[in-house]
């Protein structure tokens, strides 16, 4: 893969008039105003990072998760570049693309939960389960939905992720200009693919992780092609997808566990507990130990400070050391292997293999312990099921005969004008001159996207409404 092509300024719409005389402002600069300045950017403000419908100041949100990923990862853009041009000596680096890799995954951090449903990840869980129950009880025409759909078409339904909503979202279903979303940038776009694979390709023992799921709906395969081709990556992963992965990671691994400890999941003596025990037959100077130490230092110095809540205040400043190592970890991860992730053969996450993968494993480890299967994340899930269950029967039982000429009962009617004029406007554009098959498919996305778009407060508020409870 060439540094040239990956960076792509290109977009699947070309302008139709030349760059402004005032405009300063590189292409991946715009694709950032672009994306801060969406609703859908705005919406994950009420969309659940760990805890649904949490009212709490101080537990993350997907908007607040996402601008700490989009922080992260321009970190490690710079610090990777820099090891490029200083370290691995790649001359077809320029300095220039310093800048343009660290827009890119700024970029890449605001969108890389845009399409995400309600109830964070439960809710893409929620969904998958339901089509899989359900696909083949429906009928259009006398016949099984599932047996009218084609393979890749099924297949999306059954491994629905939110990754591959995003894609959708901001190429087609951001309603900016026309029926062209966002009309980000190509390098952008190959950076958000962290899969690129369609779902019938979709294969977890192969022990590379870019099959592991789906990144491109069968909707949005000429899509998939067109960057595939711009960018020359030949069916691997953009090298600067795994830069946003472990921005992901370090993000979310860091955040789970002061969310976890602030909401009372985990005490502090747990905590260093815990990261003695997953240091356990280490030497002193082991990683956890020294982990386990750096908190139990950070407390002891807020104390002799009389800081008015030295846990919470060792917790903060201790995840910022964590955050530190994992950077550097990260980084040495993907200059340890920068032919291997340059030829499209590198397999494993930025953290493998370096000291950064076991402290990695614990935080996920004791975040889940603590917080994930803790009763209150249980309830909440199980309300969250209800409630999409609800709306995915709704909506499905409304789209299956829209825009077929065929008479919708008065309810049916009544759901299908609550779906967004928008989504319903790019579903005709995209529809017009398909056969009946890929029709039917499109108008079941049409509920997904619109599900997909709901914020967790506007999802519970519909549920409440249609079941008359509000």
């Amino acid at each position: 893969m060439e540094w040239k092509r990956l960076l792509c300024e290109d977009r699947i719409r070309k302008y139709r008039a030349g760059k402004s005389p005032g405009d300063l402002r590189t292409e991946f600069e715009k694709d950032y105003h672009r994306i801060i300045g969406s609703a859908s950017f705005r919406r994950l403000q009420d969309k659940t990072q760990v805890f649904p419908l949490d009212k709490s100041d101080f537990i993350r949100t997907r908007l607040t998760h996402s601008l700490e990923v989009s922080s992260l990862a321009k970190s490690l853009g710079q610090n990777i570049s820099r090891k490029i041009m200083q370290e691995i000596g790649d001359k077809t680096f320029l300095d220039t693309y310093q800048a343009d890799v660290c827009d890119i995954l700024q970029c890449a951090g605001l969108l890389h939960d845009i399409g995400n449903p309600p109830f964070g990840h439960f809710g893409e869980t929620v969904i998958r389960e339901w089509f899989s129950k359900n696909l083949r009880k429906i009928t259009y025409n006398g016949q099984s939905v599932e047996s009218l759909l084609l393979p890749q078409m099924k297949a999306d339904f059954y491994h629905f992720e939110g990754n591959t909503q995003a894609l959708r979202l901001v190429t087609k279903l951001h309603y900016l200009v026309d029926e062209h979303g966002m009309n980000l940038t190509k390098g952008l776009l190959g950076t958000i693919i962290k899969y690129p694979v369609s779902s019938l390709e979709i294969n977890s023992k192969s022990g590379n992780i870019k099959d592991k799921k789906m990144g491109y709906y069968y909707a949005e395969r000429d899509i998939f092609r067109d960057l595939q081709e711009s960018l020359g990556v030949c069916g691997a992963r953009h090298p600067l997808s795994y830069v946003l992965e472990a921005a992901d990671d370090i993000a979310y691994l860091t955040a789970d566990i002061e969310d976890a400890f602030k909401k009372g999941c985990i005490t502090f003596g747990q905590l260093v507990q815990e990261l003695d025990k997953c240091g356990g037959g280490e030497a002193e100077n082991g990683e956890y130990f020294r982990m386990a130490k750096a908190l139990e230092e950070r407390f002891e110095k807020a104390v002799a400070r009389e800081i008015a809540q030295p846990e919470n205040h060792a917790v903060q400043n201790w995840i910022v050391r964590v955050q530190a190592k994992l950077i550097a970890c990260a980084t040495d991860g993907f200059a340890g292997h920068y032919q291997e992730i340059m030829d499209g053969k590198y397999t494993a996450e930025l953290l493998k293999g370096t000291e950064g993968e076991r402290l990695a494993w614990a935080l996920g480890d004791i975040a889940y312990r603590y917080a994930f299967i803790s009763k209150p994340i249980l309830k909440l899930e199980i309300a969250a099921e209800t409630i999409l269950n609800f709306l995915l029967e709704k909506f499905t039982d409304a789209v299956i005969y829209y825009d077929t000429g065929k008479e919708m009962n008065a309810v049916q009617e009544k759901m299908m004008a609550l779906i967004s004029d928008n989504y319903k406007a790019i579903y005709r554009i995209y529809s017009k001159g398909k056969d009946e098959t890929e029709r039917l498919y499109l108008r079941l996305l049409l509920v997904t996207d619109f599900i997909c778009g709901m914020t967790d407060s506007y999802a519970k508020g519909l549920y409440q409404e249609l079941n008359g409870m509000g």
